[in-house]
């Protein structure tokens, strides 16, 4: 295990990580780090890049720890729980999970910033790795960020090929920064923003709060594609008792949306922001460039989707 350390910060110049952040035509590699049973949103974030096979080669898919509600009371536990809802959803889709799917860290990195072991940290490692500047990995990350952040600390050399798509933080205007994916592991995501590693922000309040859909939506829509459309709108529908005029945020198919298509997921390039330990963010603007997102086209993401649906029931 590593600690982190400041000369970690500024080992390669801006260029680099703006040729790293540029977009990318025709496919890509990519691997997903997801806590799939903390909500309902990660499944259709899994679905649809599994289903995008024209832009996406999917190399794994990582669970993510979480904890902080009524699902799990411990991130060892939201691993694992996260762990079997992906089967759940690559059985439904006709996808062995053999080597596709490595269980991830236990516990959260936290202050003392070191590298947790674990199956997913390693493939990590080993995929990005087999990478370069010209030829990067995609780490699309849609949880607490312990999985990737524990590779960047026992394995700096990667943030040199791969690029971080990370679903956490609100819009850097709004009051606060008590996202879910980010109050868990305050220590991991200050890694990710300090270490110089290629970044997409994709903030939830004020930007994926708009990716919304509706019961009726759901049921017209999805519902009607096989078994995974069935699944999909079960854990829909049975997230809220109320359906009368509610309408249920799908946050993480954002991140795979700007992998697919950096149109539906407009970027601002800014310096990196420092998070304080209280989960505030300050501003240098010596620091190194990401991207943030800083609105969305909730119509052509979920269109996309139906008609990855429609296409692999056909």
């Amino acid at each position: 295990m590593g600690h982190f350390e400041k000369s970690f910060y500024h080992e390669r110049d801006d260029t680099d990580i703006l040729n790293l952040l540029k977009p990318r035509k025709g496919k890509v590699r990519a691997v997903l780090d997801t806590d799939t049973y903390n909500e309902i949103d990660d499944q259709f974030a899994l679905v649809q890049m599994m289903l995008s096979t024209d832009r996406i080669k999917v190399e794994a898919i990582y669970p993510a720890p979480f904890s902080m509600n009524d699902r799990s009371d411990h991130p060892g536990k939201g691993m694992e729980l996260s762990y079997d809802e992906i089967l759940r959803c690559l059985e439904r889709i006709n996808i062995s999970p053999e080597g596709l799917v490595h269980k991830g860290v236990t516990e959260y990195i936290g202050s003392k910033k070191e590298s947790i072991d674990a199956p997913a940290v390693d493939d990590l490692i080993n995929k990005a790795n087999a990478g370069s500047k010209e030829d990067p990995l995609y780490v699309i990350a849609i949880g607490a960020i312990s999985n990737v952040s524990s590779a960047l600390l026992k394995a700096p050399q990667i943030k040199d090929k791969i690029v971080v798509v990370w679903l956490g933080g609100n819009a850097l205007y709004w009051p606060h920064s008590y996202d879910y994916n980010l109050k868990q592991d305050v220590g991991g995501t200050q890694v990710l923003f300090d270490c110089g590693v290629p970044l997409v922000m994709v903030p939830c309040a004020g930007v994926t709060t708009h990716l919304t859909s509706t019961v009726p939506e759901v049921e017209k829509y999805i519902e009607p594609h096989g078994e995974i459309g069935k699944f999909l709108a079960m854990r829909f529908k049975e997230y809220s008792d109320d359906h009368k005029c509610w309408s249920k945020e799908l946050w993480d198919m954002a991140a795979v949306a700007w992998v697919l298509d950096e149109k539906w997921t407009p970027t601002n390039l800014i310096p990196s922001p420092v998070l304080s330990d209280n989960m505030t963010w300050s501003v240098d603007q010596r620091r190194h460039p990401i991207k943030i997102v800083s609105m969305l086209n909730r119509d052509a993401i979920l269109k996309d989707f139906v008609e990855k649906l429609e296409k692999f029931n056909s």
